[in-house]
């Protein structure tokens, strides 16, 4: 299941105020749940997986020195094979995400699930395979122009080849995954869905409760996070159980492997470097005071208080725009920014609301947060958000949208090199929200209204580089804790409560209760250590713009090529036309600048 987004964007808005909110039609993948092309193509994946490994299991080092073109002819059946399998679980996974607490799209979902992994099962043995295969028979048979097409599929799986295990180890890791990860990732998600939150004697779910931490009232934001935090206190046991045992999960897997280092295997499906990543790491966490210390001291300043509150973290400013924005407004807001930097990037966003590839309103069940599907590359992608009418809505959906515009762009790579890596994933998301942001400052027609938007931006920005590298360092500290024993929920609520002060600063009280918080973040669950590619990407956007404002000409077209390679290329070959390096030792220095810039034009705004 994909994640998502990691900015909760505010909504409290009545649905009469913003028009009619599509719901997205999933019948290009499927009619139905019950519909006879469900059964039958997860009868046929079994079918031709047996049919696979009954062809192929044995001959891969055999084809490859003497027989190239029978080799190809399995790598393009497996791709075909992971496209009809991947249509399967990326609808039942989006039914899914479209009521987490309705029993039969849970059972779907789970029974789809087995279903795949025991038809891939057949399938695991190739890449392993293929992986034991000499290097110097590899290199050979790679002169061959049509193997050469998936030279970079097969380099990238080839970087695995020092973590593989014996094959029957790797199909009981494979076949256990079931009943084991994606049991207590879904037993997350159905408990996270099925919590109310009570303020004021009503009952809500968690996303119009998380949103109440951004309404005009400071009361309604307290009692949002008296709320928030009486709930998740009374599930304590669950949240920590499950953290504790993927914990144990995942440490148990990287010492099977052989990772050094408790977030390598990240790293390694990230396809960028250690030291990059810590050249990341440092260089935010250097940068706290410059950044988030700064901005909430501003903001405590225009609250007219000495200290926030932890609720008032995301508070709006005096004077902010808290009108209703339409589903039609935000739409044609995103759709003309992208169109003055491309017409071709809006043609494809437009795709998403003309074809019923987005689901917009906030149900009742529903998965919480934003994020784009890219289905399979046979298909296209799907966009969720919880679109409520706020300005930060509208930057939310920018930002899916630039994914899909991704995802459409590298979808000719095919199945097996589509898929781009999180740190590069983010690029187009990241780059569509400061185009609309940027559109948007254009019109502000008076100071004030640039300080509001500059603030709401310094904000964004934060959260997605400061607030995300403090949870890096925060599942940092829970995975290396787990590995001397089972961590009780006070003491994880004890590294999370150091981190957040480490990377909020003293402007920022951290109330009671907000020790809890740490419970409902999707990313720890589902993908550990997933989050530092937000603030990789948002870094490498900031480089980006900056290259795009200088450039005369030439820029689009070679943003286009970044984002037509999806998997193909390696971080440093992408960024090379643009004279960029994540090596470089000051090229987290100029994303982050990116942000004191903006802080530095609010200091001024505020003194003037």
């Amino acid at each position: 299941m994909p994640l998502p987004h990691p900015v909760h964007a505010p909504q409290s808005a009545a649905s009469g105020d913003l028009g009619a909110l599509p719901e997205w039609d999933l019948t290009d993948l499927y009619p139905s749940m019950d519909a006879p092309e469900v059964a039958q193509d997860l009868q046929e994946s079994l079918e031709r997986a047996k049919t696979f490994e009954a062809s192929y299991k044995g001959r891969l080092a055999e084809m490859a020195q003497d027989n190239v073109p029978a080799l190809v002819t399995s790598i393009r059946a497996y791709e075909d094979l992971e496209d009809l399998m991947g249509r399967l679980i990326s609808f039942a996974g989006l039914v899914y995400a479209g009521n987490t607490i309705d029993p039969s799209a849970q059972k779907f979902y789970g029974d789809v699930q087995e279903q795949i992994t025991t038809a891939s099962s057949h399938l695991l043995f190739f890449t392993l395979e293929l992986n034991t295969v000499d290097d110097a028979i590899v290199e050979a048979a790679l002169e061959d122009g049509q193997l050469a097409h998936y030279r970079p599929w097969i380099e990238d799986l080839r970087k695995g080849k020092p973590y593989q295990l014996e094959d029957r180890v790797e199909q009981l890791f494979h076949e256990k995954s079931v009943t084991g990860s994606n049991a207590w990732n879904r037993l997350f998600d159905e408990t996270m869905a099925s919590l109310t939150f009570e303020v004021d004697g009503e009952k809500l779910a968690i996303e119009p409760t998380l949103n109440l931490l951004v309404d005009p009232s400071a009361d309604n934001r307290g009692k949002a996070f008296a709320a928030l935090n009486e709930t998740f206190s009374e599930n304590l046991r669950t949240f920590a159980l499950i953290t504790n045992t993927l914990a144990k999960d995942k440490e148990i897997s990287d010492r099977w492997r052989n990772f050094k280092d408790i977030a390598d295997s990240r790293h390694l499906a990230n396809r960028v470097e250690r030291d990059v990543v810590d050249a990341l790491v440092a260089a935010v966490r250097d940068a706290y005071p410059r950044l988030s210390h700064r901005y909430y001291r501003l903001k405590a300043n225009w609250l007219g208080v000495e200290q926030l509150n932890c609720w008032d973290r995301n508070a709006p400013l005096p004077d902010a725009d808290t009108r209703v924005i339409s589903w039609d407004e935000a739409r044609q807001t995103v759709l003309s920014a992208y169109d003055a930097f491309s017409p071709e990037m809006s043609e494809i966003a437009g795709r998403f609301f003309d074809k019923g590839w987005i689901d917009a309103p906030a149900r009742s069940g529903k998965a919480p947060g934003a994020f784009a599907h890219p289905t399979v590359p046979s298909a296209h992608p799907y966009v969720l958000v919880n679109y409520q009418g706020k300005i930060r809505d509208v930057m939310t959906l920018a930002h899916e949208l630039g994914h899909g515009v991704h995802q459409v762009l590298a979808g000719h790579n095919g199945t097996l090199m589509a898929p781009t890596p999180l740190t590069l994933a983010e690029t187009a998301s990241v780059f569509g929200e400061m185009l609309t942001f940027k559109s948007l400052l254009a019109k502000a027609d008076n100071p004030q209204t640039r300080k509001i938007m500059l603030a709401s931006k310094a904000e964004d920005m934060i959260n997605t580089v400061v607030r995300q590298i403090a949870f890096y360092s925060f599942e940092r500290k829970v995975h290396t804790e787990r590995r001397n024993g089972e961590l009780t929920s006070d003491k994880i609520g004890e590294l999370w409560m150091s981190v957040q002060g480490e990377s909020l600063g003293p402007a920022i009280k951290l109330n009671e209760g907000y020790e809890s918080f740490w419970t409902y973040i999707p990313h720890f669950i589902h993908s550990p250590f997933y989050v530092y590619a937000y603030a990789f990407g948002d870094c490498l956007v900031n480089s980006l713009f900056a290259v795009y404002e200088d450039a005369e000409t030439g820029f689009q077209e070679k943003y286009f090529d970044l984002l037509k390679a999806g998997g193909t290329k390696h971080h440093s070959e992408l960024l090379t036309p643009f004279g960029l390096s994540a090596s470089d030792p000051d090229f987290w220095k100029k994303g982050l600048s990116v942000i004191e810039r903006i802080i530095d034009e609010l200091e001024e705004l505020d003194g003037a």
